[in-house]
């Protein structure tokens, strides 16, 4: 049987795939608790600055850097759902199946992208 028949991964790809998601989660909520660490670590400086436009400026930054921070540990919030939600999909069966075409996605795609629910030419014609 030629992949491009397979229908569904074997029970052994599902778990070289489990265990792919898994480390990548761990990975991935590592991440995201040192990002929490920097947006909670004290911006304060000690220092008493008598100039106030560079106070300002240094606020600015701070502001701005905090929002990068924010942004970030979101992504990597969202990223975590995703693979927790990769591998439910292993747990009912669906997990490597195109939500689009309902065809395999490619193993080479989901070593990847072990999270994607669309096959590759689900995800280019979605550009089009």
């Amino acid at each position: 049987m030629s992949s491009s028949e397979k229908t569904k991964y074997s029970g052994s790809e599902l778990q070289e795939f489990e265990a792919l998601i898994m480390k990548k989660i761990d990975a991935a909520k590592a991440e995201l608790t040192e990002l929490k660490r920097s947006l909670t670590k004290s911006g304060d400086s000690g220092d008493d600055i008598s100039n106030n436009s560079t106070k300002v400026l240094e606020d600015g930054a701070d502001t701005m850097e905090k929002e990068n921070l924010n942004q970030l540990a979101a992504r990597q919030q969202k990223f975590i759902a995703n693979l927790e939600n990769a591998l439910i999909r292993i747990k009912n069966g669906t997990y490597g199946i195109c939500i689009d075409t309902g065809k395999l996605i490619s193993k080479e795609r989901l070593m990847a992208v072990p999270h994607t629910m669309h096959s590759i030419e689900a995800k280019l014609s979605q550009r089009k």
